[in-house]
C-alpha cells in the first residue's frame, strides 16, 4: 500500500478548500443577501412572478445554449431568493449527463432524481435539506444511459405531481440546449423556461438556434438572462429580459 507523502496531503487539502470555496461563491444570494448581485437575482425573481398573470409558475427550467454561461449557478441563486421568500423549494439536477447540484449544496450524490424516476425510491425518501430554510435539493443521483427517455418518461410526469403537493416551486437546473435534447424534452412540462447567455461569450446564432429550439419544443419561454455582463459599479450584472 502506498504511503502519502505531506506534500500530497497539502495538495488535497487545498484543493478540498478550493472546491468548498468555488460552491460557496456560487451561492452568493446566500453568503451576501445584501449584496447587489443577490439584488439581480431578487428582480429575475420578481419578473418571473409578474410574467405568470394567467398561471402560476410551479415548475421553472433554467438552461442555457452551451455549457459555461452560468445556467447552474443562477439557478441555484434563484432557488436560494425564492425559498428566502417564503416559498417552499425544491431545486433539481436535470443534467443526468454531468451533474453538479450536490457539489454546489454539498449533498450526497448516491441517490437522486434517477432513483425516483425508476421507482426504485420515492421523493420523500430521496429528497435533502441543506442549510437554506425552505429550500431542499434532489440531486442526480447514478448517472443513467439513457438520459433522454427517462426526462420524457410518464415517471417525470408523476413526478411532478408529487412535487406540486409538498413544495409551492420546482426548479429544474438541465444540460445546454446545444449539446443535448434533454432540456427540450423537459420544457414542455415545466410552466416556465429561463434561458441564460453569457455577455462576450455566447455568440448570437447560437442564442437564437436556442430559443427556436426551445419554443419548437412548446416551451414556455419567459426570458433570457444576460450574464457575465461588466458593469462600474459591480464585478457581474444580471439582466433578465423577455423573450
Amino acid at each position: 500500500m502506498r504511503e502519502i507523502d505531506d506534500t500530497e496531503v497539502t495538495k488535497l487539502a487545498r484543493k478540498k478548500k478550493t472546491t468548498m470555496m468555488d460552491s460557496r461563491r456560487k451561492l452568493i444570494s446566500q453568503i451576501s443577501p445584501k449584496s447587489p448581485i443577490t439584488e439581480q437575482y431578487r428582480t429575475i425573481r420578481t419578473n418571473i412572478q409578474f410574467s405568470a398573470v394567467d398561471q402560476e409558475v410551479r415548475s421553472l427550467l433554467v438552461t442555457s445554449s452551451f455549457p459555461g454561461e452560468g445556467k447552474s449557478t443562477t439557478s441555484a441563486n434563484l432557488g436560494v431568493v425564492f425559498a428566502q421568500q417564503g416559498k417552499k423549494v425544491l431545486f433539481v439536477d436535470a443534467d443526468l449527463r454531468k451533474p453538479t447540484v450536490h457539489y454546489t449544496f454539498n449533498v450526497n450524490n448516491l441517490f437522486g432524481l434517477t432513483t425516483v424516476l425508476t421507482k426504485q425510491k420515492s421523493l420523500i425518501e430521496t429528497v435533502q435539506g441543506t442549510k437554506i430554510e425552505g429550500l431542499d435539493v434532489l440531486p442526480c443521483g447514478p448517472i443513467p444511459p439513457n438520459p433522454a427517455e427517462l426526462l420524457g418518461s410518464r415517471g417525470m410526469e408523476e413526478f411532478l405531481r408529487e412535487a406540486y403537493e409538498t413544495y409551492d416551486l420546482v426548479i429544474f437546473d438541465t444540460p445546454p440546449v446545444l449539446a443535448v435534447t434533454d432540456a427540450q424534452i423537459l420544457a414542455n412540462q415545466c410552466d416556465g423556461t429561463i434561458l441564460v447567455v453569457s455577455a462576450g461569450t455566447t455568440e448570437i446564432e447560437g442564442a437564437q438556434k436556442a430559443k427556436e429550439l426551445l419554443t419548437s419544443a412548446k416551451a414556455k419561454l419567459l426570458g433570457v438572462v444576460l450574464n457575465n455582463k461588466s458593469n462600474k459599479s459591480t464585478n457581474y450584472y444580471y439582466y433578465y429580459g423577455t423573450k
